[in-house]
């Protein structure tokens, strides 16, 4: 049974918006978040990253970071059911780049980072111990973000293509 094209067409616009609003976050976060972060002390740093960690875990984020692939594995599935047009094969290109490159490194990769750093205690710590963790941390979460947030771009571009006529 084929999905209405006004259903299909505003799962479609959801899809981009959600997407958009993550590739979004994630860029401004490399272009000013992390070049900020980088100029503070490691004490600062470590401190203002646990707090970013903290802060970022609320219903907005999870709303767009959770909402885009459900939103993807949706439209992908309605635009499958309406049959195998290049929309399908756009949409299920940004699904899948979505699902493993954005939330797969974020899951596997920035989660337990972030969570190791929760469990860093910086008022016993000392500055050899801060500067050790934040080696442990910053280069391999900041490279961890950028395959995220190159794969977040590329996933809301092909959902934007996905919406054009060929």
């Amino acid at each position: 049974m084929k999905t209405s094209m006004t259903t299909l067409l505003l799962f479609q616009i959801l899809t981009v918006i959600t997407t958009g609003l993550i590739a979004g976050l994630f860029y401004g976060f490399s272009c000013a978040v992390n070049q900020g972060l980088g100029n503070l002390s490691d004490a600062k740093y470590l401190e203002a990253f646990q707090s970013i960690n903290k802060t970022i875990q609320n219903p907005l984020f999870f709303a767009s970071f959770m909402g885009s692939l459900v939103l993807l594995l949706i439209t992908t599935y309605l635009q499958y059911r309406n049959g195998m047009s290049s929309s399908f094969y756009f949409l299920l290109a940004a699904t899948l780049v979505y699902a493993i490159a954005v939330f797969g490194i974020t899951v596997l990769g920035n989660v337990p980072l972030n969570e190791q750093l929760d469990k860093f205690t910086l008022i016993s710590a000392s500055a050899e111990e801060m500067a050790t963790m934040r080696k442990l941390f910053e280069k391999p979460w900041n490279n961890f973000h950028t395959a995220r947030t190159l794969a977040s771009f590329l996933s809301f571009i092909l959902a934007v293509v996905s919406m054009l006529k060929f």
